[in-house]
């Protein structure tokens, strides 16, 4: 499988983005191989708090593209009871 479109992803951050703006936060892309994206939360996100609902805004919404398989925050921003919290979301929102 190709790589998935990095603007396709930036642009998928959505409702997020200006909070990042503001806080001078960035999404570093590190790679989109078989669609699983790595990503690190850097630059204002370092050390914040609010770094894990940044993280499980943005896996909600990449997750919804049909060629995403899996994201992965290589810095582990997104704790995995918050992943298991969207999964199941997700879930729900396909059986509806």
């Amino acid at each position: 499988m190709a790589q998935v479109d990095r603007e396709k992803i930036l642009a998928s951050v959505g409702p997020v983005q200006a909070v990042l703006d503001a806080h001078d936060g960035v999404v570093n892309i590190v790679s989109t191989d078989n669609g699983i994206i790595n990503i690190s939360l850097e630059g204002g996100c370092t050390g914040c708090s609010a770094t894990p609902m940044t993280a499980m805004q943005i896996y909600y919404s990449l997750m919804k593209l049909e060629e995403v398989n899996n994201v992965i925050f290589v810095n582990g921003e997104l704790p995995e009871y918050m992943r298991a919290f969207i999964d199941d979301k997700l879930n729900l929102e396909e059986g509806a």
